[in-house]
């Protein structure tokens, strides 16, 4: 063979492991911007940006061009233009002008929801500088600190399916930690945390109905109902994201439900329609696709390391953690959370059905940014359609309001009074009256969960997955059922 032939076949076998970036898309709103690039294949992307003007680049490896960038500026946020270049021969370097400085956030999507690989780069006003390696597949490069305490996913991971790993699920599950060694603790008794968000607000008014009601007003009305009834109820106590008419990003949102360590948010809305005849009430829950891309960008963003609400018994540092078992825990995390949101909805819509017409008559799954919170089981409810006539008027009633927000707020409370967080006065109430079984046993001053297990002959593993425990913390007078 000739040198011209093995060049040729060489830059021929190039060309087709090459990955193509096949199109860029846009999103803007009140948080930033959101670019995403649609590529062929996995590649290694390294992300970072300049000043002077502001520029963001992104180099993608063994990379070509396959799309037309500029057709995805769409004069909105913070991109002005963008361009592309080959680089190193292989590699194609993208450079987007900015409209001024600000911070990347870079991840990388598997193929899912009629989308191929993709990179995600989340843009937010701020000052710019930074570089970073966009993370995902194996790539695991930033720890994260998520607030579920680290039993909480070890004894859910006992319980779940099985792991690739095997022995990160037996390491997780059996090996004692320093809390199961802690003596039993008083019991704190404290109040459920709600927060209540009524949607849009201010310069955004939402959906409005022909007689000219405008959702804001209307779901703060329901959702200051919603915070009375939930302050009436001994063992709960709820906060609102707005109380007046006030405009609050969607993230925002979600942080002030962090700030206050919510045990549950739940955002209220009223809906729109095409035409005046749809009607009825709907709930949502976040979906396991926006659960997928929400794990993602968590893992991937290293600010969110502080972000996290702290437990009552402490955070879950992943620092020390490797790779595979990161993403486990924050996985179970999340699927504990569309679980309980899941089934609070459900108790929700059951006290609804009752007076009102449902539009869905499930627990439906979507992907909105206000439920997308890790470790915060939320609900965004539907109250109604405002587009429709006879709806409207009942969105509009005292009497109606009323009986949503009871069904709400009573909906949230039967979920926890299945399944109350064990440092929580609805914990304490439902282990006053347990204790009696042979298989039962109330903790008492100077135990220890591993001595529990240890006199009771039975795993620790056992032991927390039987109890569901969120915690190796021990309360006095906490009452365990033994395996």
């Amino acid at each position: 063979m000739t040198l011209f032939a093995m060049i040729m076949l060489s830059l021929m076998a190039s060309a087709a492991q090459a990955a193509q970036l096949e199109g860029l898309r846009q999103w803007t709103d009140s948080d930033g911007t959101r670019l995403v690039f649609d590529l062929s294949s996995e590649v290694n992307a390294d992300v970072f940006t300049l000043d002077d003007p502001a520029r963001l680049v992104i180099d993608l490896s063994n990379t070509t061009l396959d799309t037309n960038l500029g057709s995805a500026v769409n004069g909105r946020g913070l991109v002005k233009d963008v361009r592309s270049g080959v680089r190193a021969g292989t590699d194609l370097r993208v450079v987007v002008e900015l409209e001024h400085q600000a911070t990347p956030n870079a991840f990388k999507l598997p193929p899912g929801g009629g989308h191929g690989h993709r990179l995600v780069v989340d843009l937010a006003p701020g000052k710019g500088g930074s570089s970073s390696k966009a993370s995902g597949g194996s790539e695991d490069p930033i720890t994260a600190m998520i607030q579920k305490q680290e039993q909480a996913a070890r004894s859910k991971l006992a319980s779940s399916r099985p792991t690739e790993n095997p022995q990160v699920a037996q390491q997780v599950s059996n090996e004692p930690t320093a809390e199961s060694r802690q003596k039993a603790k008083p019991h704190p008794r404290r109040d459920i945390i709600v927060v209540v968000d009524p949607g849009h607000g201010g310069k955004d008014p939402g959906a409005s109905g022909p007689g000219g009601t405008h959702e804001k007003n209307v779901v703060l009305q329901i959702g200051l109902r919603v915070k009375a009834k939930l302050d009436a109820m001994p063992g709960f106590k709820a906060y609102m994201t707005r109380s007046d008419d006030t405009f609050i990003p969607l993230r925002g949102r979600t942080r002030i439900a962090r700030k206050h360590h919510a045990d549950f948010f739940v955002s209220v809305h009223a809906d729109a329609g095409g035409s005046s005849s749809p009607r009825g009430t709907s709930v949502y829950a976040l979906s396991q696709h926006g659960a997928t891309s929400e794990r993602a960008r968590w893992l991937a963003q290293s600010e969110n390391r502080s972000d996290l609400i702290g437990g009552v018994d402490g955070d879950l540092n992943l620092d020390d953690k490797d790779q595979v078992l990161r993403g486990v825990l924050l996985d179970l995390s999340m699927t504990a959370t569309v679980n309980d949101s899941l089934s609070a909805g459900t108790d929700v819509l059951s006290r609804v059905s009752s007076f009102n017409k449902l539009f869905h008559s499930r627990v439906e799954q979507a992907g909105f940014v206000v439920l997308k919170s890790p470790d915060i089981p939320s609900l965004l409810v539907e109250t109604g359609f405002l587009t429709n006539p006879s709806e409207e008027r009942l969105l509009r009633s005292p009497a109606h309001q009323e009986k949503l927000a009871q069904a709400i707020a009573q909906g949230i409370r039967q979920h926890f009074l299945r399944s109350p967080p064990p440092d929580s006065l609805l914990a304490w109430q439902r282990d006053q009256n347990r204790g009696g079984a042979s298989n039962e046993y109330r903790v008492q001053p100077g135990d220890t969960l591993s001595g529990i297990a240890a006199r009771q002959n039975v795993s620790l593993a056992a032991l927390r997955r039987v109890n569901g425990l969120d915690t190796d913390v021990l309360r006095l007078g906490q009452v365990l059922t033994i395996p």
